[in-house]
């Protein structure tokens, strides 16, 4: 079974959610406590022994190439000025991983961007991350489901339960639990993209990680574009399990929702809070607020 090497970050959005924040900068570069966003997704890539990245930009991304570019004028100055640990912080971000870019000319859709990808990602299975989604968890949450990957040998979908009331903003999966795993992997039968709360199948949401063959590039090919126009990811996966077994798993961890407002304010204060540097004080500043 070929491993997981390679992984996909959609990121030509154009982040509406977070204007006029986002007007002049992506919402992947947005600063979580005094990290962007797509930084702690790839460093999740990192830890489950990812070691190539595609990254598909569009207009106005330029930033992020930047962030992941040597700057060396910025490495000079650290270096002149003595300041080592904020030097080899830089340099670890540009080191850290072999990132390659490809550019989405329209927005059509988180299909669309995938299939940007398909020259790049070549004839192997591959992993899609997506920034909005920040998941906490001792082990790496792609990690755990490379593990159910070379186990099932199947695409592996990252669901997470979410309330009735919520289960239209999302994909959700039809499927029966698999035998000794704990409760967490999933046959999938079915997906469905934003169902009505009372046609949902279940209440086990589609969260922003999976592992993908390579044929999914030919079904998204053939995947028409819905209402809005747009090749979506959910209605590809839905005819690439006609051809092969597919999988939902339940992670371990803590999501934090980062492509909205209230969710990415949540996730800085946690972040925040679990900094050896960081945690005290503000621990202390939110006790000492009146309300």
């Amino acid at each position: 079974m070929a491993k997981i090497r390679k992984a996909v970050f959609p990121a030509a959005g154009l982040g509406t959610r977070f204007l006029p924040a986002t007007k002049a900068q992506p919402k992947e570069m947005l600063p979580l406590v005094d990290k962007p966003i797509i930084q702690y997704v790839i460093e999740e890539a990192v830890a489950a022994g990812l070691t190539k990245i595609i990254i598909v930009t569009g207009r106005g991304k330029n930033a992020i190439e930047d962030h992941f570019d040597h700057s060396y004028e910025l490495e000079q100055l650290l270096e002149q000025r003595g300041k080592t640990d904020l030097l080899d912080q830089v340099r670890a971000i540009s080191n850290m991983i072999t990132v390659s870019y490809v550019r989405q000319g329209e927005t059509l859709g988180l299909g669309h961007a995938v299939l940007m990808a398909k020259d790049l990602v070549g004839d192997e299975p591959f992993a899609v991350m997506l920034g909005d989604d920040i998941i906490d968890s001792p082990v790496p949450c792609m990690k755990q489901m490379i593990d159910v990957f070379e186990r099932h040998g199947g695409p592996v979908i990252a669901v997470h339960q979410v309330p009735r009331a919520d289960i239209s903003a999302y994909g959700v999966i039809d499927g029966t639990a698999v035998e000794g795993d704990n409760g967490r992997v999933y046959k999938i039968r079915d997906l469905v993209e934003k169902p009505k709360t009372a046609e949902a199948p279940s209440d086990l949401a589609i969260i922003g990680r999976y592992i993908l063959t390579p044929d999914i590039f030919e079904e998204l090919e053939r995947t028409p574009r819905d209402t809005g126009g747009e090749i979506q990811l959910t209605n590809g996966m839905r005819r690439l399990k006609d051809r092969r077994s597919m999988f939902g798993y339940r992670f371990e961890g803590t999501r934090h929702d980062a492509g909205n407002k209230l969710g990415f304010l949540k996730a800085t204060v946690e972040f925040a809070l679990k900094r050896a540097d960081l945690g005290g004080p503000f621990r202390e500043y939110l006790k000492d607020l009146k309300l």
